[in-house]
This record gives structure tokens, C-alpha cells and sequence, in this order.
């Protein structure tokens, strides 16, 4: 028989605190613009239409389709084995279940509306698949792409490509070129690479010796009701990429010997340096970064890996594309475009709030949790990287330059985040797993995500 101890108390008041929280967030934030009618510029005026729903880019469609028979019995699936799998599987099949579960959660939600819910977001024409198509000279690609970013420019990118390095861009084109550069067999090589974002995030924890806290996160990394917004997100890429970064980090505060130290430290640094040229935004994963360092207790790493993530920077920058260069034209582009009419006293709040319904209202609780936990040495590892993504949101939302849309642009902060799941109270553990994978049935069946 369990002991009601004042710390388990305490958990389950925060548990049931933060979600509160968060569910009046996400209230006040879709009803506030429908009661006072304040234009919020949810959506941009070329896609204007009466079933937005703010805080999100979505629209009100509630709906089934041929794959809602899949979601809900994958749904229930995880509910009933995903807690003492993850509990009971060698280390390595947890990994591999982890990539094979998430890619079947993601599959099963995008395939609700059909082929379309994998192929229409990287079709659309302000994505990067058709301007990938028409590029066939990189260097040139580089060498102009500042000069079209800008609105007044003859010849500009399209948002998504203006709003981003040309890192994003030139892994469309690498499909293109491979063949893989259809729209749905695109959206399936996105989903599938994202798939692999819970195992980044394990295989970090673990490494930083946490792993009974890792498998206690993993059922909750896997069935995200981000998982919307992550299948075919070119976001989701950019998350993934980032995640892997950090665990080749958390590796090289293990390695043993120079040698495993500096290979691990200049793996990191090439794929942050990579990740950080594929969004501006990106360059917050240096407090993931710092995060990992301290709770690994080694600092060694660092100098390697900001010397090759510099390296990246400084390749693209030779090829024509200065990171600093850029940023300040990408300003102005972000000035002169929907961000004027989105008002922040709005934004600075409902950002949270759109965070709040990609990532589960749950996710608030799980917050609460974390705050008032024991601090024994595997939940210390997990609270620095939590605490990491809550500055990198806090940092993001107070810049200006995330006003809306942040359902799919903060796609890189959530795993982080989801860690707080490890900490809810253990006997409301598959009840509040349950209720994750509800809100994400619920989203992708009430509302067209359009990410």
C-alpha cells in the first residue's frame, strides 16, 4: 500500500494546478478575439477565413477520414502497454519501439485526411518544395539569397524560404535531386525523420545517467500530441536535427579519452552549426547546449564544438550567406509582413497558449510537477534540461519574432519540455497518458491543422 507522503501531495496539487492553468490559457485565448472582436491576424489576408481559430493557424473543420479507425486504435494500443513497455525493454529495443511508434502515431494522425494530410503542407506554394525544384545552381542559390529576402526585392523567396537560412532549403533540394522530391513521398521522408526525435531525446538523458527517468518520458515523447504539427512539418526536421545535436553533446561529456571527447564535441558542433543555418531561431539550442554541459559536469566539449558549429556558419558564410548579414533584412522582411498586424499584447500570451494545445494542456501539469519534485540526482539531469526549454520559449516569445504559428515554429522546444512528464504522480500516469492521446485525437479531428 502506498504512503501519502506531503511530496506526493505536493506533485499531484501541481499536477492538477498546471493543467488548470494551461486549460484556461488556451480558453482565454480562443474565446478572448471571438467575445471582443480584436483581430488578432490569426492568418494572413491571402488565406482569410471565418473558421480561424486563434491562437492556432488552423481552422475549425471537424471531421473524420479513412485513418481514424488506425489513430484511435493506436491510441489505445499505447494507453494500455507504452508505460511498462518502456519500463521493461532492454535499452535498445526502446529506442528502436520508440522510432517505430512515434512514426506509426504520426502516420496514423497526417493519414486521418488522407494522402493530402501527408503531401498538402510541403505542396503548398509558400513551403520549400516547389522553389526547391527550380534550383539548379547552389552557389548562385547562395550568393543572391540574401538579396531576396526582402519584399521589395524583384525576385523574393517566399515565406517560408525568406523567413529561414538556406539550410532548410537546400535539404529540399537534396531531395529533389535524389528523387524524393514528390510532395507525399517528401512528407514521408519528414515524418520519418522526425520519428526519430523521441530517441534523440532518450538517448540524451540516458547518457547524462538518467535513464529510469528517461524511460518514465519516453511513452510521453513518443505519443506527443505534437505529433500533429510534427508529421510533415518541415519544422519537425529542424527539431530532429537540433535533438540529435544535443545527444552527440551529452555523448562527448562521456567520452572517454581525447579522442572520444573531441570526435563526439565536433559531431555535436556540425550538426548544431547545420541546424542553427536552417533557422535563425535555432541558435536558442545553445542553452540546451549549456544545459547538458552542466548537468554532464564537463565543460571540455565546448571549445570543439562552437569551433566546427562556427565552421558550418563560416562555410555558408564563403559561399555568399553571412548568417549576421542576413538576420537584419530578415528583420525587416518579418516587419513588413503579417507580424505588423499580429499585436503583441496578444501574442506575448497566446503564443503560450498555441504551445499549450500542440504540446497537450497536460504538459502544464507535468510543469507543475517537475517545480515541486525531489531533487535526487537522475531528476537534476532532467530539471536543467527543462528548465533549458522553458527559457529557450521565454527567450523566443518576449523577442517579437515568433507572433503566431509557434505550434509548429517551437516544434524544437516541446521534447525538451515533455521531459516534465517523468515527474507526474506515478499512479495517474496512464490516466494522464490517456488524456494526451485524446487532446491529439481531438485536435486532428476538430480542426484542419494546415501544418
Amino acid at each position: 500500500m502506498s504512503v501519502d507522503t506531503a511530496p506526493a501531495r505536493a506533485g499531484r496539487r501541481a499536477t492538477l494546478i498546471g493543467t488548470g492553468a494551461a486549460l484556461l490559457l488556451i480558453a482565454l485565448a480562443v474565446v478572448v478575439p471571438v467575445v471582443t472582436r480584436w483581430d488578432v491576424a490569426t492568418r494572413a489576408a491571402r488565406s482569410a477565413d471565418d473558421r480561424a481559430v486563434a491562437p492556432l493557424h488552423g481552422l475549425w473543420v471537424p471531421h473524420v477520414g479513412v485513418a481514424t479507425v488506425a489513430a484511435v486504435l493506436v491510441a489505445v494500443l499505447a494507453w494500455r502497454y507504452a508505460d511498462t513497455l518502456a519500463e521493461s525493454l532492454p535499452w535498445g529495443g526502446l529506442l528502436t519501439s520508440s522510432v517505430a511508434a512515434a512514426a506509426s502515431w504520426m502516420l496514423a494522425l497526417a493519414l486521418v485526411d488522407g494522402p493530402t494530410g501527408l503531401s498538402r503542407v510541403l505542396g503548398n506554394p509558400y513551403e520549400y518544395l516547389r522553389t526547391a525544384r527550380e534550383v539548379d545552381d547552389i552557389g548562385v542559390l547562395l550568393s543572391t539569397y540574401i538579396s531576396r529576402i526582402p519584399f521589395a526585392a524583384e525576385d523574393n523567396w517566399v515565406t517560408h524560404v525568406a523567413g529561414h537560412p538556406p539550410g532548410m532549403l537546400l535539404f529540399f533540394v537534396a531531395l529533389v535531386r535524389v528523387g524524393l522530391g514528390a510532395d507525399l513521398i517528401a512528407g514521408l521522408v519528414v515524418t520519418l525523420i522526425a520519428s526519430t526525435l523521441p530517441a534523440a531525446v532518450l538517448s540524451t538523458v540516458r547518457l547524462l545517467g538518467a535513464e529510469p527517468l528517461a524511460r518514465r518520458a519516453a511513452p510521453f515523447l513518443v505519443f506527443t500530441p505534437a505529433a500533429v504539427f510534427l508529421a510533415v512539418s518541415a519544422d519537425a526536421v529542424i527539431a530532429t536535427a537540433g535533438a540529435w545535436g544535443i545527444a552527440a553533446l551529452a555523448a562527448a561529456t562521456r567520452g572517454r579519452g581525447v579522442v572520444s571527447t573531441v570526435g563526439w564535441a565536433a559531431l555535436a558542433g556540425v550538426i548544431l552549426g547545420s541546424t542553427v543555418m536552417m533557422s535563425y531561431g535555432m541558435l536558442l539550442l545553445g542553452v540546451v547546449a549549456v544545459a547538458v554541459l552542466a548537468a554532464g559536469g564537463r565543460w571540455s566539449p565546448l571549445p570543439v564544438a562552437a569551433l566546427t558549429a562556427s565552421a558550418v556558419v563560416a562555410v555558408f558564410a564563403a559561399g555568399g550567406f553571412a548568417l549576421w548579414e542576413a538576420y537584419p533584412v530578415l528583420a525587416e522582411r518579418y516587419a513588413d509582413g503579417i507580424a505588423s498586424e499580429r499585436p503583441y499584447s496578444y501574442w506575448v500570451w497566446g503564443n503560450l497558449a498555441a504551445l499549450a494545445i500542440c504540446a497537450g494542456p497536460l504538459l502544464g501539469g507535468a510543469l507543475g510537477a517537475a517545480g515541486v519534485s525531489v531533487r535526487a540526482r537522475g531528476e537534476r539531469v532532467a530539471l536543467w534540461l527543462i528548465a533549458a526549454g522553458l527559457l529557450m520559449v521565454l527567450l523566443a516569445d518576449l523577442s517579437g519574432m515568433s507572433k503566431a504559428e509557434v505550434e509548429r515554429i517551437w516544434l524544437p522546444f516541446v521534447p525538451w519540455l515533455t521531459l516534465a512528464f517523468a515527474f507526474v504522480p506515478r499512479p495517474w500516469r496512464r490516466r494522464i497518458l490517456a488524456a494526451q492521446l485524446a487532446w491529439a485525437l481531438l485536435v486532428q479531428h476538430l480542426l484542419y491543422t494546415v501544418w
